[in-house]
């Protein structure tokens, strides 16, 4: 989920990390997956130098990187580690925090705002990474204004599947929604056919009541069948949701999704 955003006022990292799942279909990443990562992180690390302010999400490791030496210098909008945040991302968050203080300034984003020019930036409060009361604790959303667009980050909400964040969303009034999308190839076992269809539901209600573009990626991008199994949105708006890749005029690689067919093709090879 990371996005690079670039306003006459500053330029903005969101979310600078990327990871692979460790196990899919009981295989690890194969060849290409391992490449195409090292590839990102690199591309992610040029972003980082042209940036001036990063913002992250929650503390996952496909979302943030402690390991990385870029934020030196930079001003970070983080998620609180004090309130709204499980055992495990505030344990993450601490040691995080504790690394990088020296060296940046790093401020707590949960519904807070910041201004540089004419560009307003402006944090929502915690919201559920899926479904209420989910163990996986909670994200910030960040929404970027420089008074001609509007884009929303809304990072890990699943869909949204809850109707706090499709509230939110619409209170936002995006031109473009970048979202993860709710996670299908768990369905039937992590995430439920209820709160498939809420998170179908919610999205339509925001792209109706707001026109706005969306950019549908991440979790569910790692359904080879996330179209089948997420169809109303795609069949009701068929032009108004987009994968990251599709935005930028590219094809749509997802490697995770395809794994069984990436070590197959390593094995030949």
């Amino acid at each position: 989920m990371c996005v690079f955003v670039e306003t006459k006022d500053c330029r903005l990292l969101l979310d600078p990390s990327a990871a692979l799942g460790p196990k899919r279909y009981k295989l690890p990443p194969a060849d290409l997956e391992i490449q195409t990562l090292k590839n990102i992180k690199e591309e992610i690390r040029k972003k980082a130098d042209k940036s001036d302010i990063f913002s992250i999400s929650h503390y996952h490791y496909d979302h943030y990187d402690p390991s990385e030496e870029f934020y030196q210098g930079k001003t970070v909008f983080a998620k609180d580690i004090q309130k709204d945040i499980n055992l495990s991302q505030r344990k993450r968050g601490k040691e995080f925090q504790n690394r990088i203080e020296q060296t940046c300034d790093i401020i707590p984003s949960d519904d807070g705002a910041f201004i540089s020019g004419d560009t307003t930036i402006t944090f929502s409060p915690p919201f559920f990474h899926g479904p209420s009361n989910i163990r996986l604790g909670f994200v910030v959303m960040v929404t970027i204004d420089d008074t001609t667009q509007r884009v929303l980050h809304a990072s890990d909400v699943q869909g949204p599947v809850t109707e706090q964040a499709r509230d939110y969303i619409i209170s936002q009034r995006p031109d473009i929604l970048i979202m993860d999308g709710p996670p299908t190839f768990f369905l039937g076992w992590r995430f439920s056919y209820k709160n498939l269809a809420r998170a179908s539901n919610n999205l339509i209600e925001i792209i109706e009541k707001t026109q706005c573009k969306v950019l549908l990626d991440h979790h569910l991008l790692r359904d080879i069948s996330y179209r089948s199994h997420f169809p109303d949105p795609y069949t009701l708006y068929p032009s108004s949701i987009q994968t990251f890749a599709e935005f930028l005029g590219t094809k749509n690689k997802a490697l995770e999704a395809y794994r069984k067919q990436l070590w197959d093709d390593q094995q030949t090879d």
